[in-house]
């Protein structure tokens, strides 16, 4: 699908057309669809060619190449990770992406990605909580209550009816931002002062922290038997959230193993200790949660194929909803073959206005 006739022309989706794309469908509904985007890519996982993101690694943070193909499109995500920025008054996570043509090799949509990639990293964890969450779980822990604790309180609202939430954040002024903004969506909300408060009663537990290093967020000690624990703050080499001890007693399920063994929380584990990707679940070749008592894990880091629904699933609203703007990103000479005289006539065009 072209959202523009016009070949050479690439839609454009920027941050204040993503926001209104967002508002015009609705939160609960864009993320209700992504996450049925996402399964559906998800159970096709075969098709792609698959690679663990291409990282850049500084003392300040990281920056990431994530490309994926199913062969007939191909997309990429530019995304960094910098926990300093904050103190800077900027984003921690800051994205843009590229769907393309496989058959031609041209774009068809550029996008903005910090929004997208919020969005598209709660409808992962909802969608996937669908196949581990106990049956029937109404509340979650959200521990870590910065730029991502909102969008995973709605998709989880949206695609498991979870409405009872349980904030906790090192930063108090972070839980107090979280509880303004989910205010009147329908959550029952409690702040909580430690950690061991907020997961008490939660049959899920979020953990959504941002610092680049090891880190002890949850001890064995506060994991009871039953919940799923949906972590998604371990993103890359040094940075964990759980305790190994967890990771030991867990059934722990994870997106594209190679790049998981080397950014998730089971690099904690020796390379051959037992995950079990998501596709396998999804297409019924493996088991998810098997019994009430059962702690599910999913070691969440985010994966290509997930950018890859989130962009196809954004050109298919560009024609209805007209969110985009032109951008002249190709060449377009009369002869393809003749690149440098389309730069002459450029020029003399130029001399005679």
């Amino acid at each position: 699908m072209t959202p523009i006739p016009n070949l050479n022309i690439v839609p454009f989706v920027s941050v204040d057309h993503m926001m209104k794309l967002v508002v015009k469908i609705g939160i609960e509904t864009v993320l209700t669809d992504l996450a049925a985007y996402i399964e559906e890519d998800i159970k096709r996982w075969e098709s792609f060619d698959k690679t663990p993101r291409i990282a850049a690694h500084s003392v300040d943070g990281v920056i990431e190449l994530m490309p994926a193909s199913d062969g007939s499109l191909y997309a990429f995500k530019y995304v960094n990770g910098h926990p300093k920025n904050t103190r800077e008054g900027r984003q921690t996570v800051t994205a843009f992406g590229l769907l393309a043509d496989v058959g031609t090799g041209y774009p068809t949509l550029l996008s903005e990605m910090t929004i997208l990639t919020a969005l598209r990293t709660a409808a992962t964890s909802a969608v996937v909580a669908k196949y581990l969450a106990p049956k029937g779980a109404d509340c979650m822990a959200v521990i870590g209550n910065g730029a991502q604790s909102e969008f995973q309180a709605i998709a989880f609202k949206a695609l498991l009816g979870v409405k009872k939430l349980r904030l906790y954040d090192v930063d108090h002024a972070a839980t107090e931002k979280c509880m303004r903004n989910l205010a009147g969506l329908g959550f029952d909300l409690v702040p909580c002062t430690t950690i061991e408060d907020a997961v008490q009663g939660a049959a899920i537990v979020t953990t959504a922290t941002a610092d680049k290093q090891n880190a002890t967020i949850l001890t064995d000690n506060m994991v009871g038997a039953g919940i799923h624990i949906n972590a998604i703050g371990g993103d890359c080499p040094g940075k964990t959230e759980l305790h190994r001890d967890i990771l030991l007693r867990s059934d722990i399920f994870v997106e594209y193993t190679p790049q998981t063994r080397i950014e998730g929380e089971i690099q904690q584990l020796p390379k051959n200790h037992r995950v079990t990707e998501l596709w396998q679940v999804m297409t019924g070749q493996a088991e998810g949660r098997k019994s009430a008592r059962q702690i599910t894990l999913f070691d969440s880091v985010g994966f290509a194929i997930e950018d890859f629904s989130a962009l196809r699933y954004v050109r298919d609203q560009l024609q209805r909803t007209r969110l985009y703007q032109e951008l002249d990103l190709l060449a377009d000479p009369d002869d393809p073959r003749d690149l440098f005289g389309m730069i002459q006539r450029s020029t003399a065009n130029l001399a005679v206005a």
